[in-house]
């Protein structure tokens, strides 16, 4: 028996909310309502903070990949493998921005969503990462630290907090087409300090030594480790197999533009590279040939 008018009305209203309930993905911002200036239930806070387009970009360093936020996943019938490694990667698509809405919430690292940091969400890459965002249409850029999953709809590539969207000048529109890139942290050698002199001792009768020659000032440049030289990395992984593979894939055509591919391991990752060169301009000369003959994207660091 079919039900009268009034009550398929009804039975209709309730799937629609059931299925409201049960298909939005936690971190995906709504469409805009006709009209409406910001994402429904979303936005900036009644009292953002002064001074974001001059916050400080997220510095980049080497962290531990978490243990449970890079798993295959599933999302509205679509299946996301992220990368478990650190490696060269560049997109160009639509970026979203979220706020208020979940700001106080916790991230897909299990970390406190700040709208006001400078973070941000992608399906896809290692968390935690670090990637460059460019607005295409400005040239402004904004270095952000990827700590949580999505966006999911709309083709969108990445989602911003709200004070990495306003610095780069997507946040009044809610989104802009961007260039991300993720960016591969690599450690700055040191050199450690010389241990002190003992202090001198007067002796009654005995003229003091001459001071000894004043320190020349530190060098304003990076300076390499006994190693010496320049590298010109291809990718990080946190296991010596996986470096082993993607080598294994690159042999042959990095050996067709003569260059020959080794691995290291430096800070709990073992990186691929080839090289050293003696300067970082001949190794930035190879980085050049590997992106133009092959499609490589690399970075160079001191070996």
């Amino acid at each position: 028996m079919r039900p009268p008018a009034p009550c398929r009305f009804v039975i209709a209203a309730a799937l629609l909310a059931l299925a409201a309930c049960t298909s939005a993905p936690k971190k995906e911002p709504q469409a805009p309502a006709p009209g409406a200036k910001y994402y429904k239930d979303d936005g900036p806070g009644e009292t953002p903070p002064s001074g974001l387009e001059t916050l400080p970009d997220a510095v980049p360093r080497i962290e531990p990949l978490n243990r449970f936020a890079n798993r295959p996943y599933t999302v509205l019938g679509r299946d996301y493998v992220p990368a478990t490694t650190l490696r060269p990667y560049r997109e160009r698509g639509i970026a979203s921005w979220y706020g208020r809405k979940f700001h106080g919430e916790k991230t897909s690292t299990g970390e406190i969503y700040d709208m006001y940091a400078m973070t941000a969400a992608h399906p896809t890459l290692p968390l935690p990462s670090y990637a460059r965002v460019t607005n295409v249409a400005t040239g402004k850029s904004v270095v952000v630290r990827v700590n949580d999953r999505g966006p999911f709809l709309h083709n969108r590539v990445i989602d911003l907090s709200y004070a990495a969207a306003t610095k780069i000048g997507i946040a009044e529109k809610g989104s802009g087409e961007v260039d991300v890139e993720a960016i591969i942290p690599v450690e700055t050698p040191t050199i450690a300090a010389a241990p002190a002199l003992p202090p001198v001792v007067p002796v009654p009768g005995v003229a003091g030594p001459a001071s000894p020659p004043a320190a020349e000032a530190p060098l304003s440049v990076p300076v390499a480790s006994a190693d010496g030289g320049f590298v010109v990395q291809l990718g990080a992984f946190a296991s010596n197999a996986n470096a082993e593979n993607f080598l294994a894939r690159l042999a042959a055509p990095i050996a067709a533009i003569g260059v020959e591919g080794r691995i290291r391991q430096v800070g709990g990752l073992f990186r691929v590279f080839v090289g050293p060169y003696p300067s970082r301009d001949e190794a930035r000369r190879t980085a050049d040939r590997l992106r133009d003959a092959l499609g490589i994207e690399s970075t160079i660091a001191v070996h």
